[in-house]
């Protein structure tokens, strides 16, 4: 009977603690680990302005990843990934002005602002948003879906989330990104805001971009599938 008492207490607090706690949890390979003293992230490279120092840009400091913003470009994984369950924790610092992020996804081509890629979005206010960079393909229902040609960044795809589910500024959101063959999920806070289907499927890294504005990220980890 106690055992019992007990399980049901357990119950209780992960239902009224939210799907977050429950569901959503995925235990997978950590991909933020040390910071070497010439300012490389061990497992990642960087592309931006060459005469930059990776480290003035990304400061991993007590498992909190800070990224200035500026020069704009991005931080990427060593290994490519195809088929994958990522989590990560974001959010944008206290005190700081809402701004632009993003988590690119099978990059390829060449590097550039910004490469062939699918973008789990993290500007303010359209959290969860996907954008299908340089020609990348994607699909979704048509009345969220826009394409457009950019004379700068080429053709672009956006599907638009279904839901806000961000919490207050300031505060950790929890992005987990399923991506398997042809259709990509993605869930904040436990709850699911957007879904694409036909993407293309490529092996490449998994990048996180610096767009002009401060954002941290904790506690990144990737299961393979």
């Amino acid at each position: 009977m106690r055992w019992n008492l007990m399980a049901t207490a357990s119950m209780i607090v992960l239902f009224l603690s939210g799907p977050s706690l429950a569901a959503d949890r995925v235990e997978g390979t950590p991909l933020l680990t040390a910071q070497a003293e010439d300012g490389m992230i061990a497992g990642w490279k960087s592309f931006h302005d060459p005469l930059i120092k990776t480290g003035e840009v990304w400061k991993l400091a007590d498992g909190v990843l800070s990224c200035k913003g500026l020069p704009k470009g991005y931080l990427y994984t060593e290994k490519a990934y195809t088929d994958f369950v990522l989590v990560l924790e974001w959010r944008i610092p206290p005190g700081t002005k809402p701004g632009n992020g993003g988590v690119l996804l099978r990059m390829s081509g060449k590097d550039g602002i910004w490469p062939k890629s699918l973008e789990a979005q993290l500007n303010a206010g359209s959290e969860g948003d996907f954008w299908g960079l340089d020609g990348y393909e994607l699909s979704g229902l048509a009345e969220r879906l826009k394409r457009v040609q950019h004379e700068q960044f080429g053709k672009l795809t956006n599907l638009q989330r279904i839901k806000c589910a961000v919490h207050k500024p300031g505060e950790w959101n929890r992005y987990k990104i399923t991506a398997i063959g042809g259709t990509v999920t993605l869930t904040i806070n436990g709850q699911e805001v957007n879904q694409a289907t036909g993407c293309d499927i490529i092996a490449g890294p998994i990048s996180l971009t610096a767009e002009g504005d401060v954002i941290q990220f904790r506690k990144i980890q990737i299961t393979e599938r």
